[in-house]
């Protein structure tokens, strides 16, 4: 996994940069979305998350729910649009997991998007999301641990 100023990118996800957000394809055709390892050490410990319920439509570019962490609140943006059909509740009982395991155990939602094609061609991925990446925090002085 590509580390960047001590950040993990993992080169399978896809990432809207700008806003700390991957989405990642799953067998059953939703995506499931999450907050990079930039954002958790940005946030610091997380005490709290409150995502929108399943049944719920986000529009992409708007809230999935949000972050509490000891002196900071924030959106966690959605990256597509479509319909919450899972949110994380491991990581609802016990917040720390998006520190802890941002791309793993500490994924935020699940959405059935409705134009995954579309929109995902606004994401980077691989090589490119990594470059992106080292750029972008290169310019915002930004680094991980």
């Amino acid at each position: 996994m590509p580390v960047i100023r001590g950040c993990n990118i993992p080169e399978d996800r896809y990432y809207w940069v700008e806003k700390h957000v991957w989405a990642i394809p799953e067998p059953d055709g939703t995506v499931k979305i999450g907050i990079t390892d930039v954002a958790q050490n940005l946030a610091k410990g997380i005490v709290n998350i409150t995502p929108k319920e399943p049944g719920r439509t986000v529009q992409k570019g708007k809230s999935a729910g949000t972050l509490e962490s000891g002196k900071w609140v924030g959106p966690v943006t959605s990256p597509v649009t479509g319909e919450i059909v899972e949110v994380n509740e491991a990581a609802r009982a016990r917040p720390s997991l998006l520190n802890e395991d941002p791309y793993g155990e500490g994924w935020f939602v699940k959405i059935k998007p409705s134009n995954w094609e579309a929109e995902s061609a606004s994401l980077v991925t691989g090589a490119e999301a990594v470059e992106a990446y080292r750029k972008f925090m290169e310019e915002q002085n930004l680094s991980c641990g």
